[in-house]
């Protein structure tokens, strides 16, 4: 499989995708994304509905304070039809975490950029009080929710609470 890759996804680079089945009916009109492969932004519609899917890998260094300054760059992209996604590499809250730990100013600022861009941690607003993890850290023996899916409040309307299948994280090698 590997041979039918493009070069550029070869590289031991993070890099982030938005992939979508070729059956559901969406029509991208704008798409946005930086150099190093840390966010890609796609603007369309499907169902006659506009969407912005915004896919965001922040690396473990800085991690919130990138995705705040990525929102505020992208302010004027964002509106009632975005969903967020990615790797943020920082809990929301401390839910998001094995050990109960205080969230440090760092991740409380990301989230009062993320109350301000009208974005709401949608698995958290469906899931309460649940205690699932998408990451092991074996050194800190501590599972912790990094992986976050985010939406405007009016999209919530739209989501459905279901259980949930974790696949990030991991690494998918063939020979």
């Amino acid at each position: 499989m590997e041979k039918y890759l493009p070069s550029k996804w070869k590289a031991k680079k993070a890099r982030v995708a938005i992939l979508v089945c070729d059956k559901t009916d969406f029509k991208s009109t704008q798409v946005k994304k930086d150099r190093e492969g840390h966010y890609i932004m796609v603007k369309g519609s499907m169902q006659q509905e506009e969407l912005t899917i915004l896919n965001i890998y922040a690396s473990n260094t800085g991690a919130p304070r990138f995705i705040k300054q990525l929102l505020r760059d992208l302010q004027r992209d964002l509106d009632s039809h975005t969903v967020t996604v990615g790797d943020f590499n920082s809990p929301l809250s401390i839910l998001d975490r094995s050990t109960r730990h205080k969230i440090n100013k760092d991740i409380q600022d990301l989230n009062s950029a993320l109350d301000q861009a009208n974005l709401i941690d949608i698995h958290r607003t469906l899931h309460p009080k649940s205690t699932e993890y998408t990451f092991f850290s074996a050194p800190h023996s501590m599972n912790s929710k990094i992986d976050h899916i985010t939406g405007s409040k009016t999209l919530l309307s739209k989501c459905k609470r279901r259980e949930t299948i974790t696949v990030s994280h991991t690494t998918v090698q063939s020979n």
